[in-house]
């Protein structure tokens, strides 16, 4: 049987996957991107559009392929991994590249030492449950402790000692450090030009010198710390023992607005069953130091008559 008529048609049906055109086509593997600067073929672009358009990005596409597979490769859990090229092509932004992030303290020190950084899975493997558990989280293996039924203690340890709530407090307490390592990256990122140790001092300085500021002897009293600075500029201004009749007129009316600010009320309102704003009863009660108003009408008049008596010698 001659099947050669058969293999020449299914021949015919298989493209060739080399591409060959007058122009060649620009490759940029970085970008994943072909451009064909061909000529668009007239007659095949009236004759049929869809046609003609699968036809371009087919080669396009196959181009492509035959590019990426001619590129070095690397193992992976996926499978074979390309490595491309860098991008040769310019694509216009909007905005500038972002600069890449500064090392923390952390990857500084295990550049300086060697160390390399393996990325640890979110599984563990739970030997007493014969699973893969997560290691933080939702039912995470930092838990155990916190969730278990019975947990051993310590012979000494004391007897309101809560093992679940001690375990609560240590997981709160790393979550707690690894924030404030995070935010303390975070800020040396930000400035990093003006974060350095020198800035960090300037604060510390500023802080220690509002504190000073504060006391009344404006820190003249307080305590020194090791190695600090003697603050300059820092005085209190005392009013002067002797001043114009003028300047004290101003001072006073000043204090008197002060009082008499509705922001500032020395003193409270009047109740609703006094008149005016003086207490009449207790001021008589303060003036007759608690005797009452009848002692106030002749109290002056006997005081000397008995006062005059008892220096003759008494009554008689």
């Amino acid at each position: 049987m001659d099947v050669t008529s058969i293999l020449d048609a299914q021949k015919a049906k298989q493209q060739n996957v080399t591409v060959e055109k007058e122009t060649p086509l620009e490759i940029d593997a970085g970008h994943l991107m072909v451009s064909d600067l061909n000529p668009i073929d007239e007659e095949s672009y009236n004759e049929n559009l869809e046609e003609h358009l699968r036809a371009l990005a087919r080669d396009g596409t196959q181009a492509l392929l035959a590019a990426l597979f001619s590129l070095p490769t690397s193992k992976s859990a996926d499978g074979p991994l390309a490595q491309l090229p860098p991008r040769t092509y310019q694509l216009p932004r909007q905005k500038a590249l972002p600069k890449p992030k500064p090392p923390t303290k952390w990857e500084r020190f295990a550049a300086a030492k060697g160390i390399s950084h393996v990325k640890r899975d979110k599984k563990e493997w739970d030997e007493e449950r014969q699973e893969w558990v997560n290691r933080w989280g939702k039912d995470g293996k930092n838990r155990r402790v916190e969730e278990q039924w019975l947990t051993e203690v310590k012979r000494n340890a004391d007897p309101d000692h809560n093992p679940q709530l001690a375990a609560r407090h240590e997981r709160k307490e790393r979550i707690a450090k690894n924030e404030k390592q995070h935010l303390a990256n975070l800020a040396r990122a930000s400035g990093s030009s003006a974060s350095g140790p020198s800035s960090r001092k300037a604060e510390l300085e500023k802080s220690i010198a509002t504190t000073r500021a504060s006391t009344a002897s404006m820190g003249k009293f307080d305590r020194k710390l090791d190695g600090e600075k003697k603050l300059r500029g820092v005085k209190r201004k005392f009013d002067p023992a002797e001043r114009s009749v003028v300047d004290e007129q101003k001072s006073a009316l000043k204090l008197i607005g002060s009082m008499d600010s509705d922001a500032r009320k020395m003193r409270k309102a009047p109740r609703e069953n006094e008149e005016g704003s003086v207490n009449a009863r207790k001021a008589i009660r303060f003036a007759s130091k608690g005797k009452g108003a009848a002692s106030m009408a002749g109290g002056e008049t006997r005081g000397k008559s008995s006062f005059a008596k008892g220096k003759k010698g008494g009554r008689r």
